[in-house]
């Protein structure tokens, strides 16, 4: 069972009057990039607590967190009030299954997100293990607006780092803008838009997908590959082609 260990921030980073980042210093036990902790301050001598995915990667003893302000939560409005030298508590463990571990073999891999759920991609791609037996990956972040693409610097980093095994695509939906494709990631799939983007099919024979975002995106999203394309959920007990975590 997990515990609970005191962290304190040594920086924030606000990318958008709703969008933040804490790094912070905790004694925790290692974990697998993917995973997540969960965050917890004491607000009116209760501790309110939310599970948020590492970003940072497991090698990194600079934990970072990307968070949106929910309006009207109780505990998002109040870390992004922190500053440095401030303490939070976080647990010692990380947990879940959207790890590459739990991934099948396959040629392509697919990773789509919204919003913060960037999070457990940039994890696993910084941290660059168990990735030489996939030959190409795809990393989509789709956002509302342009703003909100906090982490495509990094997005671009990784992408020259893996000289030509990565590409990254971004989606705004709220406005059109130069880089970007314009709209929902299921449309984007249904009309084959991203393959075209990309070069490359997204076929049940050769891809893997990793969803990571809401609820609607998730489940819409999942929909879509199995009626277009024939992919199924991957279970432990029934192999698949689509991973899933929803964060939000």
């Amino acid at each position: 069972m997990a515990n609970w260990v005191t962290g304190t921030v040594i920086d924030t980073k606000f990318w958008t009057d709703s969008l933040f980042s804490l790094v912070i210093k905790a004694p925790i036990k290692p974990f697998i990039a993917g995973q997540y902790a969960k965050l917890g301050l004491e607000i009116e001598g209760v501790r309110v607590q939310r599970a948020y995915s590492y970003v940072n990667a497991p090698s990194d003893d600079r934990l970072e967190f990307y968070f949106v302000i929910v309006p009207g939560g109780k505990l998002s409005p109040k870390l992004a009030q922190l500053k440095p030298n401030d303490t939070l508590q976080i647990t010692d463990e990380a947990t879940g299954f959207f790890v590459l571990d739990e991934i099948p073999e396959c040629k392509n891999l697919w990773m789509l997100s919204t919003g913060t759920a960037i999070g457990p991609f940039l994890s696993i791609l910084q941290e660059g293990k168990d990735l030489e037996r996939f030959e190409k990956i795809v990393l989509l972040h789709a956002v509302r607006y342009e703003k909100d693409l906090s982490y495509l610097p990094l997005m671009k980093k990784l992408e020259q780092q893996y000289q030509g095994k990565l590409k990254i695509v971004t989606v705004v939906s709220r406005e059109q803008c130069a880089g970007s494709l314009y709209g929902r990631v299921p449309a984007l799939i249904e009309g084959h838009e991203l393959e075209n983007t990309v070069g490359l099919t997204l076929s049940p024979d050769t891809c893997h997908v990793m969803l990571c975002g809401n609820p609607e995106m998730v489940r819409d999203t999942r929909d879509t590959l199995k009626n277009s394309h024939g992919m199924v959920k991957h279970l432990r007990r029934k192999p698949g082609h689509i991973s899933s975590e929803q964060y939000w």
